[in-house]
């Protein structure tokens, strides 16, 4: 096969390009809004009722002090890869059946992976871990697919969530290998340097749009994965078609974060880093691999205290965005909402 370089002229948008156009509507208050969503997942079978807002699984985010403050929202966290065995097991031994759907163990594809996550389900019980999330910066290795493959097989009823991604045929492929949610984003996180780095990525709101077409004529779901930065940036995410809306730098900064705040110039700060950023191999790996480069950056975000006054903020605002256009039902925001594009081109430095 013969591969050639071309260019694609279809414009695509980042949450920055548009704003949703307001529509006549019924609604009275903020309070007629239900932001709660049933879903239904084909593969495993198994449902949820939730507020579909996700912590992402990052340190200082996807921690077990955020889950405990997302729980009495029936939000959702995908934990962190880094907490110990024993941390692990008494958090999960201590939610109830009710509670477990609403958090994501999460782990990446090698060796080490499986073999610690097969060592937690060997000192906690299977029910407790209802879902677990493949979380790899490169969802378009083959390995990827087949390891998603090999999990589902393994892991017949557990509700499984994988990325990430940015187009439709990978999105198919991966709803072909079993899992429910498809983590959507490349690149447009805060502490995310990619797109600079690489030169690879989507802009978002596109790629949600793209990704939640491709899901939906095949009865999976999408999560977008990345570049909330205001309230306003999740209804965009929830108006483009996403089932779920993954969060992190919204969430930095807070007691939850797990991390120690230091004093400067007479304020208290949080550092918050990516993934993939040089803090984060320092601290897990000890040391930056030689084949690889840093993809994240570090920054140091004012403490913010709990994050109840963020949640109501966040919720809030996606209420008020249904009120807007008349959604009364969060599954109705995609059908009535309408972007209209207030950028004159994209960005050429990719943010």
């Amino acid at each position: 096969m013969r591969y050639v370089m071309r260019i694609e002229n279809e414009i695509k948008l980042d949450y920055k390009d548009v704003l949703i156009r307001p529509k006549r509507s019924t609604l009275t208050s903020r309070s007629e809004v239900d932001i709660t969503r049933a879903f239904s997942f084909k593969d495993s079978g198994q449902t949820i009722t939730s507020v579909p807002i996700i912590a992402a699984n990052m340190d200082g985010v996807g921690t077990i002090a955020m889950a405990r403050a997302f729980l009495p929202h029936k939000m959702l966290v995908a934990l962190h890869k880094h907490y110990e065995l024993k941390v692990l097991k008494k958090f999960f031994e201590s939610l109830t059946h009710e509670q477990a759907p609403y958090v994501f163990y999460t782990m990446g594809i090698k060796d080490t992976d499986v073999e610690r996550l097969t060592a937690l389900l060997k000192i906690v019980d299977e029910k407790k871990i209802a879902g677990i999330c493949i979380d790899v910066a490169n969802g378009y290795t083959e390995r990827f697919v087949e390891f998603a493959k090999r999990m589902r097989d393994r892991f017949p009823s557990k509700i499984l969530m994988a990325g990430n991604v940015v187009t439709g045929e990978i999105v198919e492929e991966l709803a072909l290998a079993g899992i429910d949610i498809i983590k959507v984003g490349i690149g447009p996180g805060s502490v995310c340097t990619t797109r600079k780095m690489t030169g690879v990525g989507y802009p978002q709101l596109s790629a949600v749009i793209e990704c939640a077409d491709a899901a939906h004529g095949i009865g999976v779901r999408i999560c977008a994965d990345g570049g909330c930065q205001v309230p306003g940036d999740v209804a965009k995410a929830f108006g483009a078609g996403g089932d779920f809306v993954m969060i992190g730098s919204m969430l930095s900064g807070h007691t939850e974060s797990e991390m120690k705040p230091f004093q400067k110039g007479g304020e208290k700060y949080i550092t918050y880093y990516g993934s993939s950023s040089e803090d984060a191999m320092l601290k897990h790996s000890g040391k930056i691999p030689h084949y690889r480069a840093s993809e994240g950056k570090s920054v140091e975000v004012p403490y913010k205290g709990s994050v109840e006054r963020t949640l109501q903020e966040i919720l809030g605002g996606l209420r008020s965005a249904c009120t807007y256009v008349g959604a009364q039902h969060l599954k109705e925001l995609p059908k009535r909402t309408t972007f209209i594009r207030v950028t004159q081109q994209l960005n050429p430095r990719y943010q």
